[in-house]
């Protein structure tokens, strides 16, 4: 298994549809590697939504039990599903992989990697650095993992997005817009999902300028963003998942779950209608 390595499939009885007409529900969540997968396919089937967008999922690695992460959360919950590689993980055991998973009540295709040109070395594998788990050494570099499902007769493009969590905002905000500059190959007519862990504050001023320019709808921006880590984790508490959409869509009940468990992230959901 490589960087390049991508893996679809689908659980979906056919035919297949979305729960209520001309409404989306949909997940974003950061599930940390997978590791606490009872406690994450809990909420995942609690909460019933039509599109999930998985961060951090495992594909073989020691510490999440040799999982196939994605395809074992779409099999448990009867979803079509896609995964991209984001990292080969060195510390892991032969062939794991780390990346995005999307999953998608109804069909995915048109499935692709944007690999960010703008990455950091800080995983890069070094001589004098062994592969033990706390150093993290990994190969690849942070992606948006891309692709289409179908709501009825409309296109959705989803972008499933990890931004880097090492150096600054400046680098996060050149992968942001990477990613912006990406959803532009997408006519008016076919509405965006953009979500995942950005890693920063985006109702920051040059974040949120470079998110309004390009058209796109943060539901969860507000003059206090509610945090989407638990309390200790390094940098803090504080808002750092996001779920953006742009087109003939609008979202409504917006919710950072505070109190699911099963990562250090807390899921994002909300529902998305269609004009």
């Amino acid at each position: 298994m490589s960087l390049e390595y991508m893996e679809t499939g689908t659980f979906v009885a056919q035919p297949s549809r979305v729960q209520v007409p001309g409404t989306l529900r949909v997940v974003s969540w950061n599930i940390d590697r997978g590791c606490c997968f009872d406690q994450i396919v809990a909420f995942l089937a609690q909460h019933n939504a039509d599109l999930i967008l998985l961060q951090e999922c495992d594909l073989n690695a020691k510490r999440s039990g040799y999982r196939n992460v994605a395809r074992d959360l779409a099999q448990a919950l009867k979803m079509s599903y896609a995964f991209g590689v984001e990292f080969v993980e060195l510390s892991q055991g032969d062939s794991a992989l780390h990346g995005q998973a999307t999953l998608s009540r109804t069909q995915i295709s048109n499935t692709r990697v944007l690999r960010f040109q703008q990455q950091s070395r800080f995983w890069k594998p070094r001589w004098y650095l062994p592969n033990l788990p706390p150093l993290q050494r990994r190969l690849g570099g942070r992606i948006a993992l891309v692709s289409e499902t179908r709501v009825e007769q409309t296109v959705l493009a989803v972008y499933n997005l990890h931004l880097e969590s090492r150096r600054g905002d400046d680098l996060r905000f050149r992968q942001m817009c990477e990613v912006l500059h990406g959803t532009q190959e997408h006519g008016s007519e076919i509405p965006v999902v953009l979500a995942g862990d950005f890693n920063c504050d985006v109702t920051q001023p040059t974040f949120s300028q470079a998110i309004h320019i390009t058209q796109f709808t943060n539901p969860f921006e507000g003059a206090a963003p509610q945090p989407t880590i638990r309390h200790g984790k390094s940098r803090g508490s504080r808002a750092i998942d996001w779920v953006l959409h742009r087109g003939m869509i609008f979202s409504e009940s917006p919710v950072v779950h505070a109190s699911a468990s099963g990562s250090d992230h807390f899921p994002l959901s909300l529902t998305l209608k269609l004009f």
